[in-house]
């Protein structure tokens, strides 16, 4: 009889509050800020068919915010579906979503220009973790490692992805 498990043997060197990236303001985000804060890492655009899920992530990040979790979007183009500057993203997303949570520089999110976050991301946790498309969710727990992906087609606020939240921030 086989037995095959998605997970992988990671060795996490690093964490994620290890590293460091580039905000939307052009300031630098050091991760460590969100020690001991369950992440949820999204990789956004601006012309996707999943950008109306802007709107559930604010809700999660208005709902759970005081809760030691964290909602970081990650602008990409890897898709081709993104605005060409961050300031076009940022007022697009202030006037069509009124966002409030963090959100980063432009960044490739699969291959070799990916951000480190991402290599990080698909070294430890392996295929699962590489974005398939825009709106792609990986979520970081407390210990900076990574719990779980979730496709682009789990909504923000489905009862599968708030329950896991629900039971990382305990």
């Amino acid at each position: 009889m086989f037995f095959f498990t998605s997970s992988v043997n990671a060795k996490y060197e690093k964490v994620f509050y290890d590293f460091s990236i580039k905000s939307i303001n052009g300031d630098n985000i050091n991760l460590n800020k969100y020690r001991n804060n369950v992440i949820l890492l999204v990789n956004v655009a601006s012309y996707c068919g999943f950008t109306n899920q802007y709107t559930d992530l604010q809700e999660l990040w208005d709902e759970y915010k005081h809760k030691e979790f964290v909602v970081l979007g990650v602008p990409s183009k890897s898709f081709n579906q993104e605005k060409d500057n961050e300031n076009e993203i940022k007022e697009f997303c202030e006037v069509n979503f009124n966002i409030s949570f963090p959100m980063t520089s432009i960044y490739d999110v699969k291959g070799d220009n990916a951000h480190e976050i991402y290599k990080w991301a698909k070294e430890n946790h392996g295929k699962p973790a590489i974005p398939k498309w825009n709106f792609y969710k990986i979520l970081i727990n407390k210990d900076g490692k990574i719990e779980q992906t979730y496709s682009s087609f789990t909504k923000p606020n489905s009862n599968k992805l708030r329950s896991k939240i629900n039971t990382l921030l305990k």
